[in-house]
C-alpha cells in the first residue's frame, strides 16, 4: 500500500541531489551534504505525503522555510522532553511545584503539534485522498464512536504514526550510513550488490528488497548497534515479585535496556563490532519483529511498536536508493564521530557530513524539472 507514493518521493528527493551537485560543479566535483537533516526531510516527506497528501520540504524552492522549521523544531521538542526525567514521577507529592518546567514545555509544544494537525485535518475536510481522508471515512461510518470527538481520534491516529516512524526511522538512516563510512569495506560490499541485483541501469524499487539480503544483514546490525530507542516504552508490574533476585513492588514502572541486550556478550560475539555478515551466518533467522528476544528494537508483542512495518518500507527504500545513486566519502577522509545524545531517543551528537559524486549515468537520475510542490 503506497508504494508508489515512497518510490515517487524518494526519486524526487534523489533528483534534488543530483541537481544541487550540477549546479555545484563549478566549485567542486563533490557535493556536501548535511546527512542527519537530508534523511529528516526525505522521511517526514514520505511519511507526510502519505498521512496528510503534503511535504515537509520543497525540493525546488524551499518555500515555507519558516514552518518546516517550526515543524521539526517541534517534533524535535517532542522527543527530547519525553526522554526527561520528571521529578513528580518519582515523588508524586512534588507534582504541584512542577519542578524542571518539563510538563509545562511539553504542553506548550503538543500545542504546536496541534495546531498543525488541525489545519489539516480542516483541509481534509474538503475532500483529498489520502491516510487522513481514509480515516474521516471510518469514523463518521463507525457507529461505535458516534458519541465521541472523532476529530481528536483521527488526529491522535495520524500524529502517533508520524511520531511513530518520522524519528526513529530518520535516526537509524543517519546512523546506518555513519556506520558505512566507518567501515568502507562493508559500504563497497553493499554498493557492489545494488548494482548486481538492481544494475546500474535500473532504478531501485520496493520489490527489489527481497534480493538485497547484504542490505537487509545491514539494517539489522544497525539496529542491533543503535536502536533508535535505547530503552523500551514503560512497562507496569501487575503484581509484586521477583527478577533475578531483585524484588519489584505491583505498580512499578518498567523499562527493558534494549541497548544492554543487544551487545550481550553470551549472545553475540564480538558485541561491540560491526559485522553484518553475522546475520547471513549465526544469526541468520534472527529478526527484530518481536519474537526473538535478542534483538527486539520494535520491542514485542502488544508493546510493540506501532511504525515498525511503515519505518521499515521508508528506511530499506531509502538507504538503498541513496547508497545506488552515490558515492560517498567525508571530509578530509576522516572518521565519524559516533557520539550519541542522551535521551528517549538515540540521536547522533554531531552532524553527519558527506561528500557525494553521482556513481551512475546521468539518465538514472532523470532531468526532467522536479515539479513544484
Amino acid at each position: 500500500m503506497f508504494k508508489s507514493v515512497r518510490e515517487s518521493e524518494v526519486r524526487d528527493a534523489i533528483r534534488a541531489l543530483y541537481h544541487q551537485w550540477i549546479d555545484n560543479k563549478g566549485n567542486s566535483q563533490k557535493l556536501l551534504v548535511e546527512m542527519k537533516g537530508w534523511f529528516c526531510d526525505i522521511t517526514l516527506n514520505v511519511i507526510l505525503k502519505i498521512i496528510v497528501n503534503r511535504r515537509y520540504v520543497d525540493y525546488v524552492s524551499h518555500r515555507e522555510e519558516k514552518s518546516r522549521d517550526e515543524r521539526r523544531e517541534s517534533l524535535r521538542t517532542f522527543f527530547e522532553l519525553a526522554g526527561m526525567f520528571v521529578v513528580s514521577d518519582a515523588l508524586p507529592f512534588l507534582r504541584w511545584m512542577e519542578l524542571g518546567g518539563v510538563k509545562k514545555a511539553m504542553k506548550r509544544t503538543v500545542k504546536n503539534i496541534d495546531h498543525v494537525a488541525e489545519k489539516w485535518l480542516e483541509e481534509h475536510k474538503q475532500k483529498e485522498e489520502d491516510f487522513m481522508d481514509l480515516m474521516l471515512s471510518v469514523l463518521d461510518d463507525a457507529e461505535e464512536f458516534s458519541n465521541r470527538n472523532t476529530d481528536t481520534i483521527n488526529k491522535a491516529t495520524c500524529l502517533a504514526l508520524i511520531l511513530a516512524a518520522s524519528d526513529t526511522t530518520s535516526i537509524t538512516l543517519t546512523w546506518a550510513l555513519s556506520l558505512l563510512l566507518n567501515n568502507r569495506d562493508v559500504l563497497k560490499k553493499a554498493q557492489d550488490k545494488l548494482d548486481i541485483h538492481v544494475s546500474r541501469e535500473m532504478q531501485v524499487k520496493e520489490s527489489d528488497m527481497k534480493n538485497l539480503v547484504y542490505l537487509q544483514a545491514i539494517i539489522k546490525e544497525t539496529f542491533r548497534l543503535y536502536p533508535a530507542a535505547p530503552l523500551s516504552i514503560s512497562h507496569e508490574s501487575m503484581e509484586e515479585c521477583t527478577v533475578g533476585g531483585c524484588h519489584i513492588p505491583a505498580g512499578t514502572r518498567l523499562f527493558t535496556n534494549l541497548l544492554k541486550i543487544h551487545r550481550d556478550p553470551q549472545v553475540w560475539s564480538d558485541p561491540d563490532e560491526f559485522q553484518p555478515e553475522r546475520f547471513l551466518t549465526d544469526h541468520k533467522n534472527c529478526d527484530f519483529r518481536g519474537q526473538h528476544f535478542e534483538l527486539i528494537t520494535f520491542s514485542s508483542e502488544r508493546k510493540m511498536c506501532p511504525g515498525v512495518s511503515f519505518a521499515l518500507q521508508i528506511l530499506n527504500l531509502v538507504l538503498a536508493t541513496f547508497l545506488h545513486g552515490f558515492k560517498i566519502e567525508t571530509l578530509n577522509d576522516a572518521p565519524i564521530d559516533m557520539t550519541e545524545t542522551e535521551g528517549m531517543t538515540n540521536i547522533k551528537a554531531t552532524p553527519l557530513k558527506a561528500l557525494l559524486t553521482p556513481h551512475l549515468s546521468p539518465s538514472f537520475y532523470d532531468l526532467r524539472p522536479i515539479p513544484n510542490l
